[in-house]
C-alpha cells in the first residue's frame, strides 16, 4: 500500500526544487460518484486488456479524501475531466461539475460535450456559468470531433479562448474516430480553438506533435506519457525528444489522478528523467498552466 503521506512530502520538495509555489494539473478526473465507480469497473475488468496490464486504481478514495490528497501534493489548482457517453448526459454532468466548483475553489471549473441538438447552448450557458476548460473524450464517446453538430459549439469555445482537454489518441485503446486526422479537420475550421491533446497523443505522438508545431494554440499534456507503465507497450520515441523541448511552452502537466495503475510521483519522475532540464519542468509543471488560465 502506497504511503500518501510520504508521497506528499516527496511531490512538494519536488515542486520546491523547482523553485515552484506548487503544481498544476490539468488532468484529473472529479465526476458524480456512481458515474466514477463505473469508471472504475471499466479498470477494473479491462486493465489486463489494455497492453497486457493490470490497471490498479491507487487513489481509490472517497470525493473529500481525493481533494485533501492533491491539496497535500501541493498541487494549486486541478480539473474535474468529465464526459458522457451517451446523448443527454452532458447537461447534467455541467450541472455537476459547476456544483463542485463552487465548493472545490482549487478546481478550475470544468465542462464537457457531445454531438447533439442543442449541445452549442448548453456549450454557450457552460461559459456564461464561468467553466474555465472543456473536456471531450472522442474515444468514450464515440463520436466524430468533426462532426457538424460540433461546429458551432467549437466556435463558442474558441472566440472564448476556453481550453479543451481532448482525448482523440487511440491510446490506451482506439476508438472508432480517434487518431489525429479527424482533430486536424476540427482545427482547419477552428484554428484558434486552445486544444489541449490529452495524453500526448498516444500512440501518435509525433502525428499530434506536428499538429502542435502546425497551430499555435495547440497544447500537449502528459497525462500517463513517459511512464514505466506506458512505455512498456506505447513507448514515446527518443527521436522526437528535440520537438519535445521545442514545445515546451505548450507542454502541460496531467496525470489522470485518481485511475492511475502508479503512484502520482512516477509521473513527475518519468518527466524529470526525460532530462530536458528544470526550465521545461518548470513550465510543465506550472508556468504553461499558469499562464493559460491566468493564474
Amino acid at each position: 500500500m502506497n504511503d500518501h503521506r510520504t508521497e506528499a512530502l516527496e511531490v512538494r520538495r519536488f515542486a520546491e526544487r523547482l523553485g515552484l509555489p506548487g503544481l498544476i494539473d490539468v488532468h484529473t478526473h472529479f465526476m458524480p460518484e456512481r458515474v466514477l465507480r463505473k469508471v472504475w469497473d471499466y479498470f477494473d475488468t479491462n486493465g489486463p486488456l489494455i497492453g497486457g496490464l493490470g490497471w490498479p486504481i491507487t487513489y481509490r478514495r472517497e470525493e473529500a479524501e481525493r481533494t485533501a490528497l492533491l491539496r497535500e501534493f501541493g498541487v494549486r489548482a486541478f480539473t474535474a475531466m468529465l464526459y458522457p457517453h451517451k446523448p443527454g448526459m452532458a447537461q447534467w454532468l455541467n450541472g455537476w461539475a459547476a456544483d463542485f466548483a463552487g465548493r472545490t475553489p482549487d478546481c478550475l471549473h470544468t465542462a464537457t460535450l457531445f454531438p447533439e441538438p442543442d449541445v452549442e447552448t448548453y456549450v454557450s450557458a457552460a461559459v456564461e456559468a464561468g467553466a474555465r476548460v472543456f473536456k471531450a473524450h472522442v474515444q468514450v464517446g464515440g463520436y466524430d470531433p468533426a462532426d457538424e453538430r460540433l461546429q458551432r459549439a467549437w466556435g463558442v469555445l474558441a472566440e472564448a479562448g476556453i481550453p479543451v482537454v481532448m482525448h482523440c489518441g487511440s491510446g490506451p485503446a482506439p476508438g472508432k474516430h480517434t487518431g489525429p486526422e479527424p482533430v486536424a479537420r476540427v482545427l482547419a475550421r477552428h484554428p484558434r480553438l486552445r486544444l489541449v491533446v490529452a495524453h500526448m497523443g498516444m500512440p501518435e505522438y509525433e502525428q499530434f506533435l506536428g499538429l502542435a508545431e502546425r497551430y499555435d494554440e495547440v497544447r500537449l499534456d502528459t497525462t500517463m506519457a513517459f511512464t514505466d507503465f506506458t512505455e512498456r507497450f506505447m513507448p514515446f520515441p527518443g527521436r522526437a525528444l528535440p520537438r519535445l523541448t521545442a514545445l515546451g511552452d505548450r507542454v502541460l502537466l496531467g496525470s489522470d489522478f485518481p485511475n492511475i495503475p502508479y503512484p502520482y510521483l512516477h509521473q513527475l519522475h518519468a518527466l524529470e528523467r526525460l532530462g530536458l532540464g528544470e526550465e521545461w519542468l518548470r513550465a510543465v509543471c506550472h508556468d504553461n498552466a499558469a499562464d493559460l488560465f491566468g493564474l
